[in-house]
């Protein structure tokens, strides 16, 4: 089964049909342990992970308690846990139908006045629709939960280029919520980034000494970046 929703993808040499689609949104079924279930991943947490299925009333009862819960702090947080409650949040307004709704069946497990919000639930079930690629590195602590979600702000390609950039960049959280202001307001993700200090595609690699002395020596006698040999090489090897 495929994790993955197909977004769109530049084409090379002017075929669209030369490029495979890049995933961009989920593809597996809401509510899913996908990545809370993987062991590789997880580890001895992925026995507990949960699966919060919209069409079960119990489940959704399940999960209307556990946004409230997450909601209000009222456990320990950790990634895992919060890719738990985004979980929930997703599977609560898939099965209800509204966000508003969600919200007011997840408020009915708080006491007194307290609510849990549309906003909340919104911002929340966007990070579990986050790319399996993405969805991996919160579950890893590589992305924080709270970086996942500004970057579940931005659509299509830009959100993958700004997750990579969390990582190659070393993005505080109010750097990702400030690029992705600005990408939502009209800017390009480079200029956003460059805002940042961050260089888009910029990665430091470390090469096996034979991989890095014939990388260099055949830059030098082609008179281009080593750079360049390696997108090339990159993308002939990713098609």
């Amino acid at each position: 089964m495929t994790d993955d929703h197909t977004g769109d993808r530049r084409a090379r040499d002017g075929d669209p049909g030369n490029e495979p689609p890049i995933p961009t949104d989920r593809k597996s079924p809401v509510g899913a342990p996908v990545i809370r279930g993987d062991e590789s991943i997880t580890g001895t947490h992925a026995r507990r992970a949960v699966q919060f299925d919209p069409d079960d009333p119990d489940s959704l009862a399940l999960a209307a308690e556990t946004v409230a819960q997450f909601a209000t702090g009222s456990v320990d947080e950790d990634h895992l846990y919060m890719l738990r409650g985004a979980a929930a949040c997703a599977a609560l307004v898939r099965g209800e139908g509204s966000y508003k709704t969600a919200a007011e069946q997840a408020s009915a497990h708080l006491e007194d006045d307290e609510t849990v919000t549309v906003s909340f639930i919104r911002k929340w079930a966007r990070v579990h629709d986050l790319p399996r690629s993405v969805r991996r590195q919160v579950a890893l602590g590589e992305i924080a939960p709270s970086a996942a979600k500004h970057i579940a702000r931005v659509g299509g390609e830009d959100r993958l280029l700004l997750a990579w950039a969390v990582l190659d960049g070393d993005l505080t959280v109010r750097d990702v919520r400030q690029v992705a202001s600005q990408v939502n307001d009209g800017a390009s993700i480079e200029r956003a980034l460059d805002d940042c200090d961050v260089t888009l595609g910029r990665l430091e690699l470390t090469l096996p000494a034979s991989a890095y002395r014939d990388l260099r020596r055949r830059a030098s006698l082609e008179g281009v970046d080593p750079g360049t040999i390696v997108a090339d090489a990159l993308e002939n090897a990713l098609e």
